[in-house]
């Protein structure tokens, strides 16, 4: 159902039961899958793709040009994925040329009001962004992140699998899965204990990632102690995937709980 009052572009393709309320603008490039829910007063623009049984109510823009001063106005994408909730006056930027040319949302997301994606950002599923969170360009938010009011996520920052962020915090390195961060400018306190349980995963293996973070933090040497942990951390799923992305090639630092 498409409102009467709503603006969609004779080239815009968009599936059955999808829901354009009144005075939104829907651009010609835009493709809108299956159930879909438009509220009110959207604007949708750009070479945009959003995908299945997604919520986007008043007042978003979804799609307009990235806040970049190099762009120059050629042909990038932004697409995101199905089941998303995406609030009241929240904003997402298509990437950028010198950035690859995406920025992606995947899947059961909620951004709440006024959060921001800039442009070339990679968010996961399953990610929260609270209200007024923006995301710098190119920054990359892993699966089940969660990230409290009012922070700020620095361009080019990776925030890893099921880590949370406390409000108010400026995010200004990397922040390994499964971590708990907060502090006027991050500071790693933890791991995201009550997260793991939720997701199901084994006391077995939770113990065995707490007694690891303690060794990989015991100092600010990280890759002595990475090459010193034994083999019994290192043949645990969790603690690989910290290693990984500890180890991985970064534009920023690793938080840590003696940053300051």
């Amino acid at each position: 159902m498409i409102h009467k009052t709503a603006i969609v572009d004779a080239n815009a393709k968009i599936s059955k039961n999808v829901k354009i309320g009144p005075y939104s603008v829907v651009g010609p490039n835009v493709e809108i899958d299956e159930k879909t829910e438009i509220y009110s007063h959207v604007n949708i623009t750009g070479n945009t793709k959003i995908g299945k049984n997604n919520k986007i109510y008043p007042f978003a823009s979804i799609g307009n040009d990235p806040q970049d001063l190099k762009f120059q106005g050629e042909e990038t994408k932004l697409v995101i994925g199905n089941n998303n909730k995406i609030r009241e006056y929240v904003t997402i930027n298509p990437g950028t040329k010198g950035g690859g040319g995406l920025t992606k949302v995947g899947d059961n997301c909620l951004f709440m009001v006024s959060a921001h994606i800039a442009h070339d950002c990679f968010v996961g599923n399953n990610v929260i962004l609270a209200n007024n969170v923006p995301l710098g360009g190119h920054a990359f938010i892993d699966d089940g992140a969660i990230i409290g009011g009012n922070s700020a996520v620095q361009q080019f920052t990776r925030v890893g699998k099921s880590a949370m962020i406390g409000g108010m915090c400026g995010v200004v390195r990397d922040i390994i899965p499964y971590g708990i961060a907060h502090g006027n400018r991050s500071v790693l306190k933890g791991l995201n204990l009550i997260g793991l349980r939720r997701k199901n995963i084994p006391n077995k293996d939770i113990i065995l990632l707490n007694e690891a973070y303690k060794e990989i933090f015991k100092n600010e040497n990280l890759t002595e102690n990475l090459s010193n942990l034994s083999k019994e951390f290192k043949n645990n799923e969790l603690v690989v995937e910290v290693i990984n992305f500890i180890e991985k090639d970064k534009k920023r630092p690793i938080c840590t709980p003696f940053s300051k």
